[in-house]
């Protein structure tokens, strides 16, 4: 299937979310770094994404000290909220049993709505995450939030987390991956495979260092976006979530790249594209530390 690049699509593919079966479109939108961008364009974007079927919206209560949940995230999904699948996260520093709970309330009261599809530990911090993962069933009992996760977790710190929750409770594992950062290919996604966790890839353009298309391995990211009439961003992202566990969650304030970013929702690569994007940016030949940005 092919279409001119930027077009909105009439099909976005969902998944199962993991253990938890809920189906999610497999791309989404983030929201990290919009404090910095023009307020009114960043909403255009969220609801065009909407529009193309971009309805998992990521966001915390970090971004901009929680003016990305008040000032766009809340306005852009206002009069849609039961088509949303929607995400926010606990700093660490707040991640006590009592501080997970009012960090939730704040959210939830900037995000002007009574739930949250899914509540995330931003990453491993000082508290102990018997305290924060207590909080999240607290949550879930109170229908504040209706999954609860994890993100920047490691495999080891995932195995912990597994220990103290128990299995069918963690829902997601949200990481830095993109096609010049394949590191979590060795540990942490096999171990979500496992667990039926799924896997959001966050920055899964590069935070900025996205291949240039007439250059290097990037050639190979054009060459196959205009077999499919898309652009090399959708190419990269289909490649992302080629498993069936994997979401990714692109960053736009443009309504024109949200769009063009969708088209990944139904591109469908063939082995042999799968292959030559494979040894173009090839993944790490040992394991090693998780990136995180």
């Amino acid at each position: 299937m092919t279409r001119a690049a930027g077009l909105p699509l009439a099909f976005m593919e969902r998944r199962p979310f993991g253990w938890t079966r809920e189906r999610v479109p497999v791309i989404g939108q983030g929201t990290w770094e919009m404090e910095h961008e023009d307020r009114d364009r960043c909403i255009g974007a969220l609801r065009a994404g909407i529009d193309a079927g971009m309805t998992h919206i990521d966001t915390a209560e970090m971004y901009g000290d929680g003016y990305v949940e008040e000032a766009i995230v809340a306005p852009a999904i206002e009069g849609r909220r039961d088509q949303i699948f929607l995400v926010s996260k606990v700093l660490p520093q707040h991640a006590t049993y009592e501080g997970t709970i009012a960090a939730c309330e704040r959210s939830l009261r900037r995000l002007r709505t009574d739930r949250l599809d899914l509540y995330l530990l931003h990453w491993r911090g000082s508290h102990p995450l018997a305290q924060t993962l207590a909080a999240f069933r607290f949550l879930v009992d109170e229908e504040k939030i209706r999954y609860y996760g994890v993100s920047n977790f490691d495999s080891n710190d995932l195995e912990e987390a597994l220990e103290v929750a128990g299995e069918a409770r963690i829902a997601c594992n949200q990481v830095m991956y993109h096609v010049e950062e394949r590191a979590i290919e060795r540990l942490v996604m096999p171990a979500c495979e496992l667990h039926e966790i799924a896997v959001v890839a966050y920055s899964p353009f590069g935070h900025g260092r996205f291949p240039a298309p007439n250059a290097g391995p990037g050639r190979v990211l054009a060459a196959i976006a205009r077999r499919h009439g898309v652009t090399p961003r959708a190419v990269a992202l289909a490649f992302l979530t080629r498993l069936p566990s994997t979401f990714a969650i692109p960053k736009t304030s443009s309504p024109e790249h949200a769009a063009a970013n969708a088209a990944a929702g139904d591109l469908r690569l063939s082995g042999e594209e799968l292959a030559e994007i494979d040894a173009a940016f090839p993944p790490p030949s040992s394991p090693r530390s998780l990136p995180m940005l």
